[in-house]
């Protein structure tokens, strides 16, 4: 883990942690309330892989209202960040009836539809509108 690391740039506490979190999925055309985090404690992007952390004191559990979908981020988030996806994603779960699933990756739709795709490990990809995902959903 702490080689996917090398050469990333590192922000430390809440502000401007989410601060690089927020620039990033501007920078990747991504919704910019996909990660409502709480407490961070350090944010870190590694330019030349695409290699993305988060780490915040406790999970949090957020409701996406538009879609009724609640989706839990662990203490720690990762996974790869590229132009409207984020892939190998580790530390998201979206539930599903009694379930909570891993969310492996995240696509919206190139050239824009206004859709947003989530696959599960077990390759089961739900759609829902992108603006359900908008800064403070």
């Amino acid at each position: 883990m702490a080689a996917e690391k090398e050469g990333g740039i590192v922000k430390k506490g809440h502000e401007e942690g989410l601060k690089l979190a927020v620039s990033l999925l501007k920078k990747f055309e991504l919704p910019e309330g996909l990660l409502p985090l709480a407490n961070v404690v350090e944010v870190g992007y590694v330019e030349t892989t695409g290699y993305m952390w988060i780490v915040q004191q406790n999970k949090v559990v957020h409701e996406f209202k538009m879609i009724s979908k609640l989706v839990s981020y662990d203490t720690e988030i990762n996974g790869y960040v590229d132009k409207m996806k984020i892939k190998k994603l580790r530390g998201v779960k979206a539930k599903e009836l009694m379930l909570w699933p891993p969310v492996s990756e995240i696509k919206v739709d190139d050239p824009p539809t206004g859709k947003i795709h989530f696959k599960s490990l077990a390759g089961i990809t739900k759609t829902f509108p992108v603006e359900a995902f908008a800064a403070g959903q």
